[in-house]
């Protein structure tokens, strides 16, 4: 096995960390997905991170986003508790100077969704209000308007 890639590195961690992204997407989209499919989403958003962690322009923010696609995933598997831990993986990213409130909303907005399969409805009810209060502080209107849609789409399981 060789010691050096005879590619550029980072090129193929930016092309990885977008695709595997977006597949994953794709697959949480999908209405009818096999088990098969529901692992690969799984293994998808999972890889996705991990091409992130290995690119110069890694970031809080890009760290949060990666770990609240993993615990949409979960949520939508029906796994509270890994949606729980996702979640509380992606609050953690989002607090801080350089992560504005956009992510802080969405990392509560996983958390609901979160307690929401997990049949928690106070806990549901508490994240899903502080994600209301982060979108309060949300600049851009059409980000606002797509974490309140996200929000206001949160069922108990």
């Amino acid at each position: 096995m060789a010691d050096t890639a005879d590619f550029d590195m980072q090129a193929a961690h930016r092309y990885f960390s977008v695709q595997c992204f977006n597949r994953a997407w794709e697959l949480i989209e999908k209405m009818a997905r096999s088990p098969d499919e529901d692992e690969e989403t799984i293994r998808l958003s999972l890889a996705s991170h991990w091409h992130w962690t290995q690119r110069g322009d890694y970031t809080h923010a890009t760290q949060s986003i990666a770990h609240w696609q993993t615990s949409r995933i979960y949520s939508i598997l029906g796994q509270a508790d890994n949606a729980r831990r996702y979640g509380q993986l992606c609050l953690e990213s989002s607090q801080g100077d350089d992560v504005g409130p956009f992510f802080l909303g969405y990392a509560y907005e996983a958390l609901a969704r979160a307690e929401a399969v997990a049949g928690n409805r106070a806990k549901m009810e508490d994240y899903a209000e502080k994600a209301r209060q982060a979108a309060g502080a949300v600049p851009e209107p059409d980000d606002k308007k797509q974490l309140l849609d996200d929000l206001d789409g949160i069922r108990l399981g």
